[in-house]
């Protein structure tokens, strides 16, 4: 399973050379660099003892913040948000209801992580991370700092944190922080997904930041090799001023319902392409119900997704009698999105995937690269930077390969290190 897993590596790695528009510029040591990066926090993170009692911890905050949401849901929607009904409830699973209990989840954490910044306590922690692949990539400044915002912040929040250098960063470090973004998720969404994921897998909500952590180091590898660096930045320019919003709130209310307010534009937005994606795939599988069947079932659009996938998974390290339904995920969530992945992912019955294939999906799913979000990152990023908006679009389908790769990497990763 190591040897599955560590050949499927080499193979992503070598898709990313085989798109690589400078092979020759490749750096070498970047890609060891940031592959021992990626072994180090596997095992560091999911090994040892006090990492593991921390993932406890982070688990009891997720249900603590699934709690605050539900007295807020009852509140204002009542039994259908989550509060007792006025009646017997015959079907129990029927009572959840996805718009009323787990999305407003949504405006709770986008009112946290406006809080958190201005407070400093997010943008310090960012830091952190930044300085460290800034050392060990020897990256510009502004591609470190909005390679390690989109760690905890979504694909447009984090380049607001380097605005002012979008117009003049390089090419190489665009197409970084757009990989970037497309591999990893939005500390908003991830207290979501582990909402989704908790009855199927323990302790998700660590693995789903460990996962968005991983994946950092692996978009950087990926995105260096498909546009190598071939610019030189002078460190004395790289000093950002982290900026969330075009107004900084006044206070810590005023922070709390700024952040609100940009939620409820992502509640809407996220409503609004579950329904339309759901609805679209569905008619496409109305149309191809007029073709044959196959293996004496219909032919859906997930079943051929899941076998065009099916081998990618199983460079992962997923058994190959699990691939098909492994696949299938894995193809929802790139033409689709992760959130409909991962609720699928959360249906699965128990016999088609083993623990340790549901874990490595988790890691694998763990990344923003669909079209939809590319839709999103051209809008926000194109505002930032309107000089550089037809670049931008230029790079977004090889973003949305980067992304898939990077993400791919850390599915790998994750099936040589868990037993």
């Amino acid at each position: 399973m190591i040897i599955q897993s560590a050949a499927g590596l080499l193979v992503f790695i070598l898709a990313a050379f085989a798109l690589s528009e400078n092979p020759g510029k490749v750096k070498v040591k970047i890609i060891i660099i940031g592959v021992l990066m990626q072994i180090v926090i596997s095992l560091v993170l999911l090994k040892l003892p006090v990492c593991r009692q921390i993932f406890v911890y982070l688990n009891h905050g997720v249900l603590a913040l699934e709690s605050a949401t539900r007295a807020g849901t009852s509140l204002v929607f009542g039994y259908i948000g989550g509060g007792s009904p006025p009646f017997d409830i015959q079907n129990p699973e029927a009572g959840f209801i996805l718009a009323f209990q787990a999305l407003p989840l949504i405006l709770v954490l986008s009112a946290l992580s406006s809080l958190l910044f201005y407070w400093k306590i997010l943008p310090k922690t960012v830091g952190f991370f930044s300085k460290i692949l800034e050392k060990n990539f020897t990256l510009s400044g502004a591609e470190g700092l909005g390679v390690s915002a989109n760690i905890f912040l979504g694909m447009v929040e984090s380049p607001l944190f380097i605005r002012p250098y979008l117009a003049a960063i390089s090419r190489s470090g665009l197409f970084t922080i757009m990989t970037s973004g497309m591999a990893t998720i939005a500390g908003t969404v991830m207290v979501l997904y582990a909402s989704i994921l908790g009855r199927t897998i323990p302790d998700v909500m660590a693995h789903i930041i460990v996962a968005s952590v991983i994946s950092a180091p692996a978009a950087i590898v990926i995105s260096k090799i498909m546009i190598p660096e071939t610019r030189q930045f002078s460190e004395d320019s790289q000093e950002i001023v982290p900026v969330m919003h075009h107004e900084k709130p006044s206070s810590a209310m005023d922070a709390v319902t700024k952040g609100t307010l940009q939620g409820v534009e992502l509640l809407i937005n996220i409503t609004a392409m579950l329904i339309v994606l759901v609805a679209l795939v569905h008619l496409v599988d109305i149309f191809m119900g007029v073709l044959p069947d196959v293996q004496n079932a219909p032919l859906t659009l997930q079943r051929i997704l899941g076998w065009i996938m099916a081998p990618v998974v199983w460079l992962m390290g997923i058994p190959w009698q699990e691939a098909a339904a492994a696949g299938k995920l894995m193809g929802t969530k790139t033409i689709l999105n992760e959130f409909i992945a991962y609720m699928d992912l959360a249906a699965l019955p128990a016999e088609q995937l083993s623990e340790k294939s549901r874990l490595i999906m988790t890691y694998a799913l763990c990344g923003f690269a669909n079209p939809g979000s590319l839709g999103i990152m051209i809008g926000g990023m194109g505002t930032m930077a309107p000089e550089r908006r037809s670049e931008i679009v230029s790079l977004g389908f090889r973003a949305i390969i980067g992304g898939t790769l990077a993400t791919c990497m850390t599915g790998a990763m994750v099936g040589a290190v868990i037993r």
